[in-house]
């Protein structure tokens, strides 16, 4: 564990830039051979707006590094936070905890945070009008809302203490649990349905992105699934009802122009009511 997190404490851009670009190639190439919905759409097409979003969100979150690295590094210099709080806490443990926690501040709360404030959730519609969800939409955030995130996982820093390497160990899990969750593949449900008690799985996260309420307000979580239960957040859904977008922002065309999706928080909005859940569901 020790070594785990020294290697995290160091890892170079270019082992981040790895799990970046390889998670999505190889998805990329996994959702051609065992797809989950065959779109009918053109897949390169699509992930020109994805893309641009991923890469302005890399974008913010290298202008504003050098405050995580402040902030890891006054906790563990102060002895300040949760995990270090706690006294003779095992590494592995002290690890693990870190994560758990930087997960829900910086994943879980921001998420649910953004879904129930307007302005925020007006941001965060970027996301959710995909119409067709594959890999590339699992940083589909519009530049406000990145910095938003960032801000979350800031406080969660502080929060939790959490040293530079717990921090870069939590933003490498995420991005791997941000891809395979998006991701338009086919796999066991019944694996599924095991991992989905301790983890977000990507039949559990399709569930969120279903077109209607209450389900859009649901299933938060990143890489842990304790969230939504602990909190009443989670729920149920055969995969094949799922349907994307947004019911109030159906246009499939304008919800792929970057110059559309950049302007959409400032657009009217009302909020959908809740549908009943109908109960073969």
């Amino acid at each position: 564990m020790e070594s785990l997190l020294n290697y995290f404490e160091t890892i170079p851009s270019s082992h981040r830039s790895l799990i970046l670009v390889g998670g999505l190639t190889l998805i990329w190439l996994l959702e051609g051979a065992i797809p989950l919905f065959k779109f009918k759409y053109n897949k390169w097409r699509h992930a020109i707006p994805n893309i641009f979003f991923t890469v302005t969100t890399i974008i913010i979150n290298f202008m504003f590094a050098f405050l995580l690295l402040k902030t890891a590094d006054w906790t563990v210099e102060h002895k300040f936070g949760i995990i270090n709080w706690i006294p003779n806490l095992p590494l592995w443990l002290f690890v693990i905890l870190g994560v758990l926690l930087m997960d829900f501040f910086g994943a879980y709360l921001a998420h649910f945070v953004e879904h129930k404030v307007k302005p925020l959730w007006m941001i965060h519609l970027v996301h959710h009008t995909d119409h067709h969800v594959d890999v590339t939409t699992g940083n589909r955030h519009h530049p406000i809302e990145s910095i938003i995130r960032f801000v979350f996982t800031l406080f969660g820093v502080l929060i939790v203490g959490a040293p530079i390497g717990i921090v870069f160990l939590y933003q490498s899990l995420s991005i791997v649990f941000t891809q395979l969750t998006h991701a338009n593949i086919k796999w066991s449900r019944k694996l599924d349905k095991v991992l989905c008690y301790v983890f977000v799985t990507p039949d559990m996260h399709k569930i969120h992105h279903h077109f209607v309420l209450p389900y859009t307000d649901s299933n938060y979580g990143n890489i842990f699934s304790i969230w939504d239960r602990l909190f009443g957040t989670y729920m149920y859904l055969d995969r094949e009802k799922v349907k994307y977008g947004v019911d109030v922002f159906p246009d499939e065309i304008e919800n792929g122009k970057i110059g559309s999706l950049l302007m959409q928080p400032f657009q009217k909005y009302e909020r959908p009511t809740i549908r009943p859940i109908d109960d073969s569901e």
